[in-house]
C-alpha cells in the first residue's frame, strides 16, 4: 500500500457575508399589456416602488421581473436612490412600507398614477 501523508482535510473558503439589503425608491413607467389591470383608455402607468436589493441594479432587475410576472409592461425605471440618501420627504406610511419591503426582501408598489392621452 502507498504511504499516506496524513488525513485529508476539506478545503475551507473564507467566510463571506452577503451584502446587506438596501431599500431603493424607484419610479417605473409602464406601457400597456393584455391583462395588465389598467383601465380602458389608459396608455400606461407610473408606479412608485420600494424595492430591496444588494445593489441598485439588483433592485431594478427584481422590480422589473415582479412587474412582468404581474402582467405589466415596464418601459423605463428611474431611481430616486436609497431611503437614506433620498431628498424626498417621507411620511410614516411610506416609512412603514419601506421597512416592510426591506424586512420581506420584497418589491412594494406604493403609488400608481394612470397615464392617458
Amino acid at each position: 500500500m502507498g504511504r499516506g501523508y496524513g488525513a485529508a482535510r476539506p478545503m475551507t473558503k473564507p467566510e463571506t457575508k452577503p451584502e446587506p439589503e438596501t431599500l431603493y425608491i424607484l419610479l417605473v413607467e409602464t406601457g400597456r399589456a393584455e391583462g395588465d389591470g389598467l383601465p380602458e383608455g389608459a396608455t400606461g402607468a407610473a408606479l412608485i416602488c420600494y424595492a430591496s436589493g444588494r445593489t441598485e441594479k439588483h433592485a431594478v432587475d427584481e422590480t422589473v421581473k415582479v412587474l412582468r410576472e404581474a402582467g405589466m409592461a415596464p418601459l423605463e425605471v428611474s431611481s430616486y436612490g436609497t431611503q437614506d440618501a433620498s431628498d424626498l420627504e417621507l411620511g410614516d406610511e411610506e416609512r412603514a412600507l419601506m421597512a416592510r419591503a426591506r424586512a420581506e426582501n420584497a418589491v412594494i408598489v406604493a403609488q400608481v398614477t394612470i397615464l392617458d392621452d
